[in-house]
């Protein structure tokens, strides 16, 4: 039987060897309190990926206007949608406990806090039906002299937004300005020149290069050309070679995209850039966030539908005999059950759809294999903060670690203007290793101590008392977390076929994107609602 790392040997892999060293030099204290957050992958692999056929008997079938395969952004957005066009007999089902994926949150006694996603970006008047939810919500404060909608100021990042630890010392900002060479500052002038040139671009029909979501953006072959080359080649090409810069496309990537430049397809990485300009000059479009960040949306849409929650779906196929409809097959708690619809959306990671979605399973259309990287989100609660190293850049939002693979931690109480006292802080760390499949195998064994030993020792950096300052440390593995805009793989001829219905089944998620961001998982929900209001018009 294969065993795992050592919990040190962990460390250094995911940290490095002094991380490592300093961990064994350090006297062995009280294990760290906490869980290792269920995310649905037993269940899952139990009933679809390991399960035999299910037979439902004939008194456990019923009926529904539209079945919604998976309780994720898509799927919420995709019912909400739906109840707004006036179709009310909508039912989700979701494998989980809780609905919201990897946008999902949680709460304690001190504040509410995210288990993945944290932000939008502030939307444009052009992503019409995200910015109908804002307005909902009461979250937006009326629209600006070019009817541009303006975010209610509670739910703009609260200032400072982003620091850096770096050397012993935190900085404002992600870009390292202080002792940056007069080279440096001239590569950054000319990236910057690089990105607007790709901002003020429009194809013949108008359309920008980068938009999000990447639906409403151009599909013309000079800009889906960059999707043929990695972003470590677009710089190399653009003699673009100072450290800092590339420092800062490498967290960009990882950030977004759980990729490093050299795997990440050059137009997502100048997607991540020229997406959020509005316009050649402009400072990038704000943050939205909440305390739970994403849930605080997930938790609008689930109140407004119909969800079952821990109901394992494992077939989705047209209806027999041959004629329309389709038939949904799941087991729930108390069994097998089915139900007959008019139509279904299966919005689900592809490598579930492909399992469930006969379409997909049965080889009737050409399969789309996305790339799914794998993360884990760990939360500390502290019960108190710990100290500031003087002369440094004051708390913000998002604190990087700049020597780090992780991404640091997201203050959940920064927008409270709680920067004192008890809180909790949401630290990110991607896998970016090039094969996933490897990288779940080999830390397949971790468990929470290992997971929270991780995330502790790489904030000791910055922070060498956190430990006396926490309570517990929750974590969430992510397997399967986030699509990868690996190169070619956004524009490829199979991706931009896969969200194509099939009959009466339709399909939804970022994997149909190529992109793990919340706006496209939204618009692929709402896409695939509008295609079965257009059918029912028809």
């Amino acid at each position: 039987m294969a065993v795992g790392p050592t919990r040190r040997e962990l460390v250094a892999l995911l940290l490095g060897a002094p991380a490592a060293a300093a961990l064994a030099c350090r006297p062995r204290g009280p294990a760290l309190d906490g869980e290792l957050i269920d995310t649905g992958a037993r269940r899952g692999h139990a009933a679809v990926r390991d399960g035999g056929p299910v037979r439902v008997p004939d008194d456990r079938w019923r009926r529904a206007g539209v079945v919604i395969v998976g309780g994720g952004v898509a799927g919420l957005a995709a019912a909400w949608w739906l109840r707004r066009g006036g179709v009310d007999d909508v039912l989700v089902l979701e494998l989980d406990d809780v609905a919201g994926g990897t946008a999902r949150g949680g709460a304690s006694p001190v504040t509410r806090y995210p288990w993945g996603a944290h932000y939008i970006v502030a939307p444009r008047r052009e992503q019409a039906a995200l910015v109908d939810l804002l307005g909902e919500m009461g979250q937006l404060e009326g629209a600006d002299a070019a009817g541009e909608p303006i975010v209610a100021e509670a739910w703009r990042c609260r200032d400072p937004e982003e620091r850096v630890f770096y050397r012993g010392r935190w900085y404002e900002g992600l870009y390292l300005y202080a002792g940056a060479s007069r080279r440096d500052l001239d590569e950054l002038a000319r990236f910057d020149a690089a990105i607007d040139g790709w901002v003020a671009w429009r194809d013949g029909a108008g359309r920008r290069a980068f938009a999000l979501p990447v639906g409403h953006g151009s599909d013309d072959a000079e800009a889906i050309a960059l999707d043929r080359i990695s972003f470590a080649a677009w710089l190399d090409r653009q003699d673009l070679r100072s450290e800092r810069l590339r420092w800062l496309c490498d967290y960009a990537c990882r950030d977004d995209y759980g990729l490093l430049t050299a795997d990440t397809s050059a137009w997502a990485g100048l997607f991540y850039f020229a997406a959020r300009r509005a316009a050649p000059g402009a400072a990038s479009q704000g943050v939205v966030t909440w305390p739970d960040g994403n849930a605080h949306l997930v938790a609008h849409l689930a109140a407004r539908v119909r969800i079952e929650t821990g109901a394992a779906v494992v077939d989705v196929r047209p209806a027999a005999p041959e004629g329309e409809g389709v038939e949904v097959v799941a087991i729930g708690p108390d069994g097998p059950f089915g139900v007959r619809a008019a139509a279904a959306i299966v919005a689900t990671p592809h490598m579930v759809a492909r399992r469930i979605a006969a379409p997909l399973r049965d080889g009737r259309r050409p399969d789309h294999v996305p790339d799914v990287g794998p993360w884990v989100v760990a939360n500390l609660h502290l019960r108190a903060r710990p100290h500031e190293r003087p002369g440094g850049a004051a708390p913000a939002w998002d604190n990087v670690l700049r020597a780090s693979p992780s991404l640091g931690y997201v203050a959940a109480t920064h927008q409270h203007g709680r920067d004192h006292g008890p809180t909790v802080w949401t630290w990110y760390y991607p896998l970016t290793a090039p094969d996933a499949a490897a990288t779940r195998r080999a830390l397949a064994s971790a468990g929470h101590a290992d997971w929270a030993e991780v995330a502790v020792a790489d904030l000791e950096r910055a922070h060498p008392d956190l430990r006396d300052r926490l309570t517990r440390v929750d974590v969430a593995f992510w397997g399967h977390g986030m699509v990868r805009p690996r190169v070619g793989s956004v524009w490829s001829p199979a991706r931009r076929a896969a969200a194509a219905p099939a009959g009466a089944i339709h399909f939804a998620h970022t994997d149909l994107s190529g992109i793990a961001l919340f706006e496209e998982a939204f618009d692929h929900g709402v896409r695939a609602a509008d295609e079965i209001l257009a059918a029912r018009r028809a």
